[in-house]
Order: structure tokens, then sequence, then C-alpha cells
């Protein structure tokens, strides 16, 4: 069995999977990495949460506005062009402050995401 040296895609040809009413996501993954397409509306919350995995955030369009650490203390803006670097287990939370369209990127991929234990999007 030969190993493939590339896959090449098209976010048109990914399907998109809802999250929430208010969050869609896209996603490829490699063995080592996960590249996703996260569409939030304007208000969409994404709840307070920490992973092992370590994440960039690169937003596209709009801006998303992000409570980092335990107790939230440190806000920060990310909007348009810019990226914001997530360590592993950093407590983290965000809200689409306009309709956004981010890039997340991971490193290992996202289990929850795969097999769609991410049930932090689901607590009330």
């Amino acid at each position: 069995m030969t190993t493939p040296t590339h896959i090449h895609r098209r976010w048109a040809d990914v399907p998109l999977e809802t999250v929430t009413d208010q969050i869609s996501r896209q996603l490829i993954t490699g063995q080592q990495m996960m590249l996703a397409h996260v569409h939030l509306k304007k208000g969409a919350i994404v709840p307070k949460h920490q992973h092992h995995n370590e994440q960039f955030t690169y937003i596209l369009s709009g801006v998303l506005r992000f409570w980092m650490g335990d107790d939230g203390a440190e806000v920060i803006d990310v909007k348009a062009g810019e990226v914001l670097h997530i360590p592993s287990n950093i407590w983290h939370k965000a809200e689409a402050l306009e309709d956004t369209l981010d890039v997340d990127i991971f490193s290992p991929p996202r289990a929850d995401w795969l097999d769609h234990t991410d049930s932090y999007f689901h607590k009330k």
C-alpha cells in the first residue's frame, strides 16, 4: 500500500457541519493537524473550554472577542487579518461581534470535533 504524498481539497467540496444554530464548520484533517473553516453568526458564543490541542485562529472576515484564562480576565478582539495563538490547555471563550469566518488550525487534530463529543457547545 502506498502512502499518499499530498491531498488537494477545495472548501467548496468540504461538507458544512452544523454545530449550533449560529455556528457551522468545515474540517480538513491530516495525521498531525486539522484545518477548519468556522462560520459564526453575529452573537454566536463558543463557551468556555480548554483542550490539549495547540490552536491558531486566523480571522478571514468579522471579529471574534476572546476571554482568555480560567477567570476570563484577558479580553482580546481578533479582527480580519489577525491571528491568535492559543497554547495547549488554556481556558478560552469567544463571541462573534460580527458575522465571522475564521480558520482554526489545531495540532494534533481535535478528536472531539471528529467524533462529535464536543459537548461544551451545547451546555446551558
